[in-house]
């Protein structure tokens, strides 16, 4: 069921939203080579906790899994799209890591995403996270009252087509707000006028996971963490936004 947020919601979801924008840009500040991902996890609570808000993540069991997510930052490197388990590793010069963050601010939830090179990268690996970065942009664009959900997912797979990357189908974005996850799903694919139409006072999550390869995905074994079947590099950005009868309005901006 959707539920549309109020004018004093939404303002409360800006304030989150420009707190988890400031945990995420100090957040990148720290991505260096030999820097453990679970270090990073433990600024990000450190961070959180600053600001007097509670970390989304930690503890959150989805619908259906057995487990607890861990950690309050999901750490994705190179081939993992989403959901990476903060843990010893060290990160290393060439890298790509998603750094995936929702914070509780007055009781009302926001989700991030950037994807942030490690060092020196590849002009392959940069032009992915540009393009990534950019279909994000073009996705945010769409979400007006009147259109669609499959609207968005369109804009996104027609940009990102003529780069031959893979557009994820496995996963979405999402409704959020008063969860981490609400109806609707906003898939990254789709037709346009197809999907559920968008309303005043909806609040989304878009976030297009695009690879260098194929569109096709595994879960590891932790239950969490998905990677592209081929190992194929991956990027991955989202915004949370609200439909208003102005326009979009990006909520997880400084």
């Amino acid at each position: 069921m959707i539920k549309l947020k109020t004018k004093a919601e939404i303002d409360i979801l800006r304030e989150g939203g420009r707190r988890l924008a400031t945990i995420l840009e100090e957040l990148s500040k720290k991505v260096a080579p030999e820097v453990k991902t679970v270090d990073l996890d433990t600024e990000a609570r450190r961070l959180i906790a600053l600001g007097g808000d509670e970390p989304a993540f930690l503890n959150y069991r989805p619908h259906g899994a057995r487990l607890a997510y861990p950690a309050a930052l999901c750490v994705s490197v190179n081939d993992e799209i989403v959901h990476g388990i903060p843990s010893q590793y060290e990160l290393r010069e060439g890298d790509l890591v998603t750094l995936d963050c929702g914070i509780v601010h007055k009781g009302l939830f926001t989700d991030s995403a950037i994807t942030v090179p490690v060092g020196k990268v590849s002009a392959e690996a940069l032009t992915l996270i540009e393009h990534t970065k950019k279909s994000l942009e073009i996705g945010i664009q769409q979400a007006v009252v009147g259109a669609t959900t499959g609207d968005i997912g369109f804009a996104i797979e027609k940009y990102i087509k003529q780069f031959n990357y893979g557009v994820v189908r496995d996963l979405s974005g999402h409704g959020v707000g008063y969860a981490v996850h609400e109806d609707p799903q906003v898939p990254n694919f789709g037709k346009t006028g197809s999907g559920d139409k968008l309303e005043a006072g909806l609040v989304i999550a878009i976030e297009p996971m695009i690879t260098l390869g194929s569109h096709q995905t595994e879960l590891l074994d932790d239950e969490f963490t998905f990677v592209t079947k081929d190992k194929s590099l991956c990027a991955h950005f989202e915004h949370t936004i609200a439909v208003t009868d102005q326009g979009p309005i990006i909520l997880t901006n400084i």
